[in-house]
C-alpha cells in the first residue's frame, strides 16, 4: 500500500514537472520537450498512475484512487492530442485549443471536485495536488483565449504540485530512516490505513465508480462545448478524449467486476460503447466528407436496455437509477436525429449529461470518505421493499459468490446477454454495399458484441464457468470478425469461398456449445442455439445465397432471447430467488446437478466453512477436502456409520484401504509406548508433509476411538497414516478428531485436483464439499512402508509428490540420531 500510494504521488509530481518545463519554455522558439516527446512521457506516466490507482487495496477505498485513475484518463487523452499536434495531424490554427479545452475544462472541474472532497474528509496533500493540476487546467484554457495570461501561470501551478510532491517524498524518507519515529504532518501511511480501516469502505461498495462517472463528464464536454460554440467544430483532435474515456470505463467495468458491483460495471459497459461510436463518427469524415447515418432500431433498443438497468440500479441507489435515465434521453434523441452526435438534440442532452455526471460524481466522492452520508435513497427503497414478500434485495458478503467455490469478480452475464442484444439488432441494419462504414455499426458489433463480450467471457472463465465462457469468447470473436468484414469494407460487394469456410468451423465449435449447454440449463440451450441461425446467415451471406429477410429474422430471434436471458440475470443478481426461470438442463446427468439440495460446497478460506464442515462430519456426514496434495472424501473416525458410507460412496477396492489421518502426534502420545523408538523418531521426522507411513496394525489404534470403524480402514495386518501439511485439512483434524481418508474420486479413476470435479464425480453421495480452489499438487502422496522398519528396511508401495531419495535421507538422519 506504501508504496502504490507512493508511486502515484510521485508519478503525479514528475508529470507536473515535465509539464511545468514545457509551458516555462514554450514562450521561445524551440520548446526544450517537443510536444511528441512530451506526449510520449505523459502517456508513460499515465499507464503509471493507472497501475498505481488500480493495485490500490480495494478494501481501504481513498481518494487517491480517483485522483489517479482521473489525472491518468487526462494525461493519456492529452498526450495523444500533442502527438497528433507535433505530427502535423492539427494543421489549422485554432485546431490544438479546439482539440485541448472540452478535456481541460472537464478536468478543472473534476479535479476541482477531488480537491473539494479532499479538504472536507481530512486529505490535505491530495487535496492540495488535485487543486493545484485543477488550477493549471484552468490557466491552459484562458491561455488559449487570451494572449494577456502568460504560460508562466500555468507552470507555477504544476511547480505546486512538485513542492507538494517532493514535501511528501521527504516525509517518507524520513520516515524509514528513522523507522517510523519522524514523520511529517499527512505522510504517515500507516496512520492514514489504520483510519481507512476503521472508517471501512465508507458506505461505498465500488471506490471505482466516482473516475467512471467522470469519464462520463468528459466525453458529454466535447460535444456540448461544440453546442455551446467553445469550439468551432467536431473533428479528429476530440477522437482522443473520446476513445481514452471508452477504454479507461471498459477498464473501470473490470475494476467494478472486482468490486462486486455488477451494475455499476453493466452501466460502464455500457456508456463506454457510446464513446467508441462517438470517437467513430468524428473518425470517419478523414476519409469521406459526409457525416455517418444512424441505425434507428438499434438506438432505440439501446435505450431500452439503459431504461431497464435504471430500474433495477434505482433499486440499490435512486439518484444513480435517475442519473442513468438521462443516457435514456441521450439514446432517443440520438435515434430520433439523423446527423447522431453532429445534432444538436443530442449535444443538447450531452450537457445535461455533464451536469448530473458531475452531481452525481460529488456524491460518490463525498460518501466514499466522509462518516455523515448524503442520502441516496437507499434506505428508503429497502424500507419499501421489507413490506414485500414477493420481492426481496440480495444482500450480504456471498451476494456475487459462484455456485461452487468463490471468485474475484462479480459475474458478468448480464453485461455479456445485453451485448449479444445490441450486436444482434445492429445486424438489422443493412447498409451500403458501396459504402459499409457510412453506416454505424461497427462500434457496437466490435465493440459491445466483441470487446465487451470477451470481457464477460473472461469473467465468466475467472468464476469457474468454463462452458459459459468457452460460448462468450467464442461468439465475441465471430462478431469482431464479422463486423469487421461485413461493415468495414473488408468484404466489398465480392462473396469469399474461404469466408464461408471460416463460418463453418464457428458453426462446428458452436454445436459443440449447443450440445453442452444441454446439460445446462433451457435458457443456455436456447441462447447457443440461437446463435446457430445467426451464424447459418453469415454462411448463406458469403455464399450469396441469402434469403430476403432471412438475417433480419434470425437475429431478432436470437437478440429477443438474448434480452430475456439478461433480464433472467439481472433479476437473479438483483433479487433472491430465481423472478425469471432459466430451465432445468434439457439432459439430466447423475452426479452433475443431481446433488445440487443435498451437498453444500463451502469455501475453504472461511473459517465458518471448516468449522460447518467439522459440524457435518461429527454428525456421521461423508466431506469432500483439499489437502496438501488432491482432494480427499473424508469421515469423522469416531463414527462407523459415516466410515461405512465413504467406503460404499467410493466403490473401495480390497487392495486400495482407507487410511487415517491426524492433526498431531500428540493424538498418538497415550499410545507411544506401543511404537518402537524408531518408528516413532521416523514419524517426527517425516511429519506433516505428503508422506503416508504405512505401519503395523495394533493396540494404538483403540487409543484413537475407532471402535467399528477399525475394520474398513487399512488391512488386518497394517494401517496407512499421515499428518497433512495443510493448515485447512489440520485445523479440520483438530475440530473432529482423527479421520478415515480415502481420495475423492470412484475407483480406478484419476485423481481429483479441483472441487468442482469432486462434486461432478461425488456431488450425490456426499454432504458437502469444501471448496479451495485447484489443489497445489496434481500428485499424490508418497505412500512408505514402515512395517520393518525395526530392521532398517523400508518399502515403497507409491512413489509420489515426495521423492525415494528424500525419505531415505530422513530415515538416515534418523537412524544416525
Amino acid at each position: 500500500e506504501s508504496l502504490h500510494s507512493c508511486i502515484g504521488l510521485l508519478g503525479i509530481s514528475a508529470g507536473s514537472l515535465l509539464l511545468a518545463v514545457h509551458f516555462y519554455s514554450s514562450p521561445r522558439a524551440a520548446p526544450l520537450i517537443p510536444s511528441t516527446a512530451l506526449g510520449v512521457l505523459l502517456l508513460i506516466f499515465s499507464a503509471l498512475l493507472a497501475y498505481a490507482g488500480i493495485r490500490r487495496s480495494l478494501r481501504n477505498a481513498s481518494l487517491l484512487v480517483s485522483l489517479c485513475l482521473t489525472l491518468s484518463a487526462f494525461w493519456c487523452g492529452y498526450g495523444v492530442i500533442l502527438i497528433l499536434a507535433g505530427q502535423g495531424a492539427l494543421p489549422e490554427p485554432g485546431d490544438s485549443r479546439d482539440a485541448l479545452v472540452p478535456g481541460l475544462a472537464t478536468f478543472t472541474l473534476a479535479l476541482l471536485l477531488v480537491a473539494v472532497v479532499g479538504f472536507l474528509c481530512g486529505e490535505p496533500i491530495l487535496a492540495l495536488v488535485a487543486a493545484a493540476v485543477s488550477l493549471a487546467s484552468a490557466h491552459e484554457v484562458a491561455l488559449h483565449y487570451s494572449s494577456s495570461l502568460g504560460p508562466s501561470a500555468v507552470a507555477c501551478s504544476h511547480l505546486i504540485v512538485c513542492l507538494v510532491g517532493g514535501y511528501f517524498a521527504l516525509g517518507r524518507i524520513l520516515y524509514f530512516l528513522t523507522k517510523g519515529k519522524v514523520a511529517l504532518p499527512g505522510t504517515d501511511l500507516t496512520e492514514k490505513k489504520a483510519q481507512e480501516q476503521s472508517r471501512g469502505s465508507g458506505g461505498s461498495s465500488n471506490p471505482f465508480a466516482a473516475p467512471g462517472l467522470l469519464l462520463n463528464m468528459l466525453s458529454a464536454c466535447v460535444f456540448g462545448c461544440r453546442l455551446l460554440g467553445v469550439t468551432h467544430k467536431l473533428f479528429l483532435g476530440h477522437v482522443p478524449w473520446l476513445w481514452a474515456a471508452g477504454a479507461f470505463q471498459i477498464g473501470i467495468c473490470v475494476l467494478s467486476y472486482r468490486a462486486m458491483d455488477v451494475l455499476m460495471a453493466t452501466a460502464f459497459g455500457f456508456t463506454s460503447i457510446l464513446k467508441f461510436a462517438g470517437g467513430y463518427c468524428l473518425l470517419y469524415p478523414i476519409w469521406q466528407p459526409e457525416e455517418p447515418s444512424f441505425p434507428v432500431p438499434f438506438l432505440v433498443v439501446f435505450s431500452i436496455l439503459f431504461a431497464v438497468l435504471a430500474l433495477f440500479l434505482s433499486l440499490r441507489s435512486p439518484v444513480d437509477g435517475l442519473y442513468l435515465l438521462v443516457f435514456v434521453a441521450y439514446c432517443i434523441a440520438l435515434a430520433c436525429s439523423p446527423r447522431g452526435f453532429f445534432a444538436g438534440g443530442p449535444q443538447g442532452v450531452a450537457v445535461a449529461i455533464f451536469v448530473a455526471s458531475a452531481l452525481v460524481t460529488l456524491i460518490h466522492l463525498y460518501n466514499l470518505r466522509a462518516r455523515a452520508k448524503i442520502p441516496t435513497g437507499k434506505g428508503a427503497v429497502k424500507a419499501l421493499l421489507a413490506r414485500s414478500s414477493f420481492l426481496k434485495l440480495r444482500e450480504g458478503p456471498d451476494l456475487h459468490t459462484p455456485y461452487l467455490g468463490y471468485s474475484k469478480y462479480a459475474d458478468a452475464e448480464v453485461l455479456a446477454y445485453a451485448c449479444s442484444v445490441l450486436a444482434s439488432f445492429a445486424l438489422t441494419t443493412p447498409g451500403e454495399p458501396q459504402a459499409p462504414l457510412a453506416t454505424v455499426v461497427i462500434p457496437w458489433v466490435v465493440v459491445a458484441g466483441g470487446i465487451l463480450k470477451l470481457l464477460g467471457g473472461s469473467v465468466a472463465f475467472a468464476r469457474g464457468q468454463t462452458l459459459e465462457s468457452s460460448a462468450f469468447i467464442l461468439y465475441a470473436v465471430m462478431w469482431i470478425i464479422w463486423g469487421l468484414t461485413r461493415y468495414g469494407g473488408l468484404y466489398g460487394t465480392a462473396r469469399s469461398f474461404h469466408a464461408a469456410v471460416g463460418i463453418v468451423a464457428f458453426m462446428l465449435f458452436n454445436s459443440f456449445i449447443v450440445f453442452c449447454s444441454l446439460f445446462l440449463n433451457m435458457a443456455w440451450f436456447f441462447y447457443s442455439l440461437t446463435f446457430t441461425l445467426i451464424a447459418v446467415s453469415f454462411l448463406l451471406d458469403a455464399i450469396h445465397a441469402l434469403p430476403t429477410g432471412y438475417d433480419i429474422a434470425a437475429t431478432l430471434i436470437f437478440g429477443l432471447v438474448s434480452f430475456y436471458c439478461f433480464l433472467a440475470a439481472l433479476s437473479s443478481s438483483t433479487f433472491e430467488g430465481c423472478c425469471l426461470p432459466l430451465g432445468r438442463p434439457v439432459v439430466q446427468l447423475g452426479g452433475v446437478g443431481a446433488g445440487t439440495t443435498k451437498c453444500l460446497h463451502l469455501p475453504a478460506r472461511k473459517a465458518s466453512s471448516v468449522k460447518r464442515i467439522a459440524d457435518i462430519l461429527r454428525n456421521g456426514g461423508t466431506c469432500g477436502i483439499p489437502t496438501d496434495t488432491v482432494y480427499v472424501l473424508v469421515a469423522a473416525c469416531n463414527r462407523p456409520d459415516a466410515v461405512e458410507k465413504a467406503h460404499r460412496s467410493k466403490r473401495q477396492a480390497q487392495d486400495r484401504p482407507m487410511s487415517l489421518w491426524i492433526s498431531s502426534l500428540k493424538q498418538l502420545e497415550p499410545a507411544k509406548h506401543l511404537f518402537t523408538p524408531l518408528l516413532w523418531d521416523f514419524m517426527e521426522a517425516a511429519w506433516p508433509s505428503p508422506i503416508s507411513l504405512v505401519i503395523p496394525r495394533g493396540e494404538w489404534v483403540d487409543f484413537l476411538g475407532m471402535k467399528d470403524s477399525a475394520k474398513y480402514v487399512g488391512t488386518p495386518q497394517s494401517v496407512a497414516i499421515r499428518i497433512p501439511d495443510c493448515s485447512v485439512t489440520t485445523h479440520l483434524i483438530d475440530l473432529v478428531g482423527p479421520i478415515v481418508v480415502t481420495s475423492a474420486n470412484p475407483t480406478g479413476e484419476a485423481d481429483t485436483t479441483h472441487h468442482n470435479q469432486v462434486y461432478a464425480k461425488l456431488g450425490d453421495k456426499v454432504d458437502a464439499v469444501l471448496c479451495g480452489g485447484p489443489s497445489p499438487e496434481n500428485i499424490a502422496s508418497t505412500v512408505v512402508d514402515c512395517t520393518k522398519i525395526d530392521s532398517g528396511n523400508i518399502g515403497f508401495f507409491r512413489v509420489g509428490i515426495i521423492p525415494k531419495s528424500q525419505v531415505l535421507q530422513i530415515l538416515e538422519q534418523v537412524q544416525k540420531k
